[in-house]
């Protein structure tokens, strides 16, 4: 009777090993499994990162270009404004010099 026992003791240790066995290896499995998924989804984030990056950058370029373009044209007008300027200028000091010179 006490062999009967000790043989059951042993083969519920022995089905006790084999599940806990069993539960590591499924636990490895489950952390592999979410390891790779997650790679995976930091992988898309981080595509999607520069996809975002790249159409921002896009963005800025055009901007700056209308931008620089947008002072450049103010700056030309504003030359422009002080040529005329300087020429009218001019005549009148010429107009002074030669008034001031023959009177």
């Amino acid at each position: 009777m006490s062999s009967e026992t000790v043989k059951k003791i042993l083969l519920a240790e022995a089905q006790s090993d084999k599940k806990n066995a069993e539960a590591r290896r499924k636990s490895e499995e489950i952390i592999s499994d979410a390891e790779r998924y997650s790679s995976i989804a930091v992988q898309k984030k981080l595509g999607e990162a520069n996809t975002e990056l790249s159409r921002k950058r896009s963005e800025n370029a055009k901007k700056l270009e209308e931008y620089t373009r947008k002072a450049d044209d103010e700056c030309s007008k504003l030359i422009s404004e002080i040529e005329i300027s300087a020429v009218k200028n001019s005549d009148k000091a010429v107009d002074a010099v030669i008034n001031g010179f023959f009177t």
